[in-house]
């Protein structure tokens, strides 16, 4: 037998023969439901066969055929009043176990979320997003009628969305783009950093979604529910239907802050902060402002994540301000990294070591926090070592400072976009969707191998741009992503080593080595993030305006 087992509740499978009712029963299944038809086919035995089989065992067996492919809104419902009232829990099968599913999947749509039920039933190894509209239609019919319909539909209103629209309507004001984002508010998170330590205030990296948006682009302001690539469609929450000739796919990623068992209960409180929300990133400059001794942790999870050098930024500039107080020699600080290094280009970790060494920080590699009591002051780290063993350990703090998991979004890791990670699956050249040619994706959501940060963002939006419209016949060359990425590692307040590197660590510098060595800490360095990014960042990059991020047309390859 091949059990898929949904939730606690259901499980399905492929057609189940008499004999194995016993099993069944010693399993602990009370229930069996058989959604396929008598005489279907040769080798099928009938339904009675199964229900007597059932009642010797134990078992209550029901009988509601769908027939193959055709699966109907009254046999959903039909199987969800069934399933409410069925001694749990349930097994229910058919020939390959599809249409159980379906019938299960249409039947909780009132009850699930549509990403909920969509990630169940892929987890079980079945693909529901032929039926993702009727899903959302909470069983109401799910017709195939489309709300609107524009030349290019961007999802996502971030950093990369805003510029790609930008860059599009540049070039081309007159096309129809509509942007999907359901928030009021745009955040300019590179500048978390300095909130938390002490340079920035919250407020100068905030302004209200709409103050941002570029003329002309149709804001839709709702929730992505679910994609019908095959349909060119992006289905939004209440089951509106936006049909696209072209999609650009860039919501970001999702903070997994559950990951980490007990966090999001001492989240801002108890010594327990992260730059990585904006409403907390005051709280670290307060805890450091505060702190004249004791333990201070920095963390790390795996990778991927946003600016995997903000982490480490937090601890310089909170060590800094420890030692321009002069108060760090009574402060023990350790940096707990479930990576193996301190930094993925090995050409800034020099820079970075001087640093380590001079606030006596602590590096612990290969240390993965799973748990933490704010009010007890203790962490929990899962130790892996080099055969891959994991030790449990467990440090106490007067603070710490956290970096959350991170994975893309759960509407897009349950979508035909993702690849087996969950991550919109790109060519990392092109930025084009490797199955679907009209769809191209940008920033933190797509595994392309390249730092996710704003920097990277800010490069690839006029690459997607360009080659969007290269692909609508209005401009010529295709333009290929390096992989480019700027992680401004501020070392001390006032220094910076200015990380700039591209796919397999190349180093990219944007500035000659004279003017700024991004090796070696540099005070221009800091000018430029303190001063120049900001302005850049909100009327250059969000306004299409590709200073130092112009594309270039790829060489042709040479053919022998």
């Amino acid at each position: 037998m091949d059990i898929k087992t949904i939730d606690r509740e259901i499980s399905v499978s492929p057609q189940i023969l008499p004999g194995d009712i016993k099993a069944l029963a010693e399993a602990g299944f009370k229930t069996i439901i058989c959604n396929r038809p008598d005489g279907e086919g040769n080798d099928q035995p009938l339904f009675h066969e199964i229900e007597e089989a059932a009642k010797q065992a134990g078992l209550t067996a029901h009988y509601l055929p769908v027939q193959s492919g055709k699966v109907e809104d009254k046999e959903a419902k039909a199987f969800g009043d069934m399933l409410e009232s069925a001694a749990k829990p349930v097994l229910a099968y058919c020939r390959t176990g599809t249409r159980s599913i379906t019938l299960w999947s249409l039947s909780r749509g009132d009850k699930l979320a549509l990403t909920d039920i969509l990630a169940r039933a892929k987890q079980a190894g079945y693909d529901m997003t032929g039926v993702t509209r009727r899903i959302a239609a909470k069983g109401s019919g799910g017709g195939e009628a489309v709300d609107a319909k524009y030349d290019v539909v961007i999802v996502g209103a971030g950093s990369a969305g805003i510029a790609v629209a930008s860059s599009l309507l540049a070039r081309a004001a007159d096309l129809e783009v509509a942007i999907i984002d359901p928030a009021d508010i745009h955040y300019y998170q590179p500048g978390w950093t300095l909130v938390g330590g002490g340079v920035f205030k919250a407020d100068e990296t905030v302004r209200t979604l709409s103050s941002v948006l570029p003329s002309g682009v149709h804001w839709l302001k709702a929730a992505v529910a679910a994609f019908e690539p095959e349909r060119n469609v992006v289905l939004l929450e209440g089951c509106r239907a936006i049909q696209y000739e072209r999609l650009v796919v860039c919501p970001g990623l999702k903070l997994d802050w559950k990951k980490v068992e007990g966090l999001e209960d001492t989240l801002g409180k108890n010594g327990v902060t992260s730059n990585y929300r904006f409403d907390l990133a005051p709280y670290t400059f307060e805890l450091v402002s505060k702190m004249t001794s004791g333990t201070a942790l920095f963390t790390q999870p795996p990778m991927p994540i946003k600016c995997a050098g903000a982490p480490q930024k937090a601890l310089y500039l909170s060590a800094d301000h420890w030692r321009r107080q002069g108060v760090l020699k009574d402060i023990e600080i350790g940096f707990y990294n479930a990576g193996g290094v301190l930094f993925g280009v090995k050409d800034y970790v020099p820079a970075l070591m001087e640093y380590i060494e001079l606030y006596r920080a602590q590096l612990n590699f290969n240390h993965n926090l799973v748990a933490i009591d704010g009010p007890a002051g203790k962490a929990w780290f899962d130790k892996t070592d080099a055969e891959g063993n994991k030790e449990r350990v467990e440090r106490s703090f007067d603070m710490i400072h956290v970096c959350p998991p991170q994975c893309a979004p759960d509407f897009i890791r349950v979508s035909p976009l993702a690849d087996e990670a969950g991550w919109v699956d790109v060519d990392q050249n092109t930025l084009r969707h490797k199955s679907y040619d009209n769809i191209w994706s940008l920033g933190d959501v797509m595994n392309a191998p390249n730092a996710k940060t704003a920097a990277a963002a800010r490069k690839q939006a006029p690459v997607v741009a360009r080659n969007l419209l290269q692909d609508m016949g209005r401009a010529s060359g295709v333009a290929h992503y390096d992989g480019y990425g700027s992680c401004p590692l501020t070392v001390e307040r006032g220094k910076i080593v200015l990380a700039e590197f591209g796919y397999g660590g190349k180093l990219l510098p944007s500035f000659p080595s004279w003017l700024i060595d991004g090796r070696r800490p540099s005070k221009l360095a800091w000018l430029l993030k303190e001063k120049i990014l900001p302005p850049l960042y909100w009327d250059a990059m969000l306004k299409g305006r590709e200073w130092l991020a112009k594309p270039k047309a790829a060489k042709p390859e040479i053919v022998n």
